[in-house]
């Protein structure tokens, strides 16, 4: 943790982000707060004795404060005995990426990259459909995950994984020119819209687990229901909207990893190749940068519980170069 003294008696002061948080009461009966903080730095157990929520303000995983206490030990163990607590405020110049595992663009550049790309569409039915999905989910767009735990599953994650595979979606489109590139981009553009529906995500831009809708019916579905339902508003032909609501019910690929049906024309196959190609470099970079040239990860389920190994031959840095 990125500690600050600020007297001489061994008090210390820093911004950190609030992951885990417990009301709990002593054996006297005496309330406190048992909290993880983190910032880039790491991690640490606190607690904030005596504490009243009427007159130190209450408090939730995800939050970004301000703390100042004391460093001790126990049980071999060093913790923080919080004495000051507060929000962050707009004067501290504080980013909630700078505490958070976070997309190295902003999400405001990337969905500008992304209605870039859009504005360039000669099919102006599909143009429009688009930018008003676009539009219409924008807020959380701009910060959501696109997973709980396996890939990008961090602040801006999913705009990250849709910019990527728009890219590599336009290159694809260089060599073969006679695939659709405004239908191929727009499955791109919209196959995890629904995600914004399907995580429990804080304001932090992390998952902490699923929403009921996103248990019960998913993103898949759910993707397709709101392509419907704009196409509806706007009288998108409905050819258009069957092909771009198949895209996003098929991306998955097999039933067995939740498509509906498997992909039937070449737009849908491309974009359900693209998805699981973009899946796996980013989860096969990040697993290997976690260890040593020459050495294997721990198997990893997600990765059909392969092992991987790390040959070292070019610097591991998994920077994607989306603009």
């Amino acid at each position: 943790m990125n500690f600050i003294p600020f007297n001489n008696s061994g008090g210390v002061e820093c911004f950190c982000l609030i992951k885990s948080l417990e009301k709990r009461v002593t054996a006297k009966g005496l309330p406190y707060l048992d909290l993880i903080l983190t910032d880039s730095q790491g991690e640490i157990v606190a607690k904030f004795w005596d504490y009243n929520e009427e007159a130190h303000s209450s408090y939730e995983p995800g939050q970004l404060v301000k703390v100042r206490g004391s460093l001790n030990e126990y049980r071999g163990v060093e913790q923080l005995r919080v004495e000051r607590i507060r929000p962050v405020t707009q004067n501290d110049n504080v980013r909630i990426e700078d505490f958070v595992p976070s997309s190295e663009h902003t999400g405001e550049d990337m969905l500008k990259e992304i209605v870039k790309v859009v504005a360039d569409f000669s099919d102006e039915e599909l143009k429009a459909l688009v930018l008003a999905l676009l539009e219409e989910y924008r807020e959380s767009l701009l910060y959501w995950p696109a997973a709980f735990r396996l890939h990008h599953a961090m602040r801006g994650g999913l705009l990250h994984h849709t910019l990527s595979i728009l890219r590599l979606a336009q290159g694809i489109c260089k060599v073969y020119p006679f695939v659709d590139s405004d239908l191929l981009y727009a499955g791109v553009i919209l196959h995890d819209l629904a995600k914004t529906g399907e995580f429990e995500v804080s304001e932090a831009g992390i998952a902490t687990g699923y929403t009921a809708d996103g248990n019960l019916v998913g993103h898949l579905v759910r993707g397709a229901m709101a392509i419907e339902r704009m196409g509806k508003k706007l009288d998108t032909s409905p050819e258009l909207l069957m092909l771009l609501e198949h895209m996003i019910i098929s991306h998955h690929g097999e039933p067995e990893f939740g498509a509906v049906v498997r992909p039937m024309f070449l737009e849908a196959e491309l974009l359900s190749q693209l998805d699981m190609m973009d899946a796996r470099v980013y989860a096969i970079s990040h697993a290997v940068d976690e260890v040593e040239a020459g050495e294997f990860t721990e198997r990893i389920w997600s990765l059909d519980n392969r092992k991987l190994y790390r040959h070292g031959r070019k610097a591991q840095d998994p920077k994607v170069n989306l603009f």
